[in-house]
């Protein structure tokens, strides 16, 4: 099956929090590959650093400067972000990719941040235009795995699980994230999948 793993920074996980970097790049289990040229990034605009400061949780203070500021400076209105994505998704490679299916997205703790964010961002109409109502979210493959007594309870962690699978430590960039979320699904396919 193809899926588009996807990742995304934001100012926080509260409500009012907003995306400041988008990633996607598909990937296919068949022939267990990631699709390295039709991987994207792109910065959203938010307000600068200073203003969002006040508000802000400390980890994001600590991790995320860096992503705030060049959003800020650099990043699309929402307006482009959605063209952007619309532009992405109707291109011809992408299409050929994933033929007429409707794309399947996939990442880690999606139901908590990047659905929800999407929805309110990009609207309802937009994300099932373009997105399968169903997806796949590697944390909740997590808690599968470990309630079948296949991985160590805390294997719901993509830090956590990276560690497990030999892969280092999480790059907390979106695209890296992305690219490493798809990754740990294949390893996780090749170790618990039909020999």
């Amino acid at each position: 099956m193809k899926y588009l793993s996807i990742d995304l920074e934001a100012t926080g996980l509260g409500e009012d929090c907003q995306i400041i970097e988008f990633a996607m790049i598909p990937f296919d289990t068949q022939f267990k590959r990631l699709e390295d040229s039709l991987a994207r990034s792109v910065y959203v605009h938010c307000p600068s650093f200073e203003e969002l400061r006040p508000t802000l949780d400390p980890w994001v203070v600590e991790h995320n400067e860096k992503i705030i500021r060049k959003a800020h400076n650099d990043g699309l209105t929402q307006n482009e972000f959605r063209e952007y994505l619309k532009n992405y998704l109707e291109s011809r490679e992408v299409r050929e990719y994933f033929g007429t299916q409707k794309i399947v997205l996939f990442g880690k703790s999606m139901s908590a941040i990047d659905l929800p964010f999407m929805t309110r961002d990009l609207g309802w109409e937009f994300m099932r235009r373009y997105f399968h109502h169903r997806n796949l979210d590697l944390s909740s493959l997590g808690y599968g795995l470990i309630d079948l007594g296949l991985l160590a309870q805390g294997m719901d962690s993509g830090t956590n699980l990276m560690n497990h699978l030999g892969m280092g430590a999480v790059a907390h960039t979106a695209l890296e994230d992305a690219k490493n979320t798809a990754i740990m699904y294949l390893k996780l396919l090749d170790k618990f999948g039909k020999k």
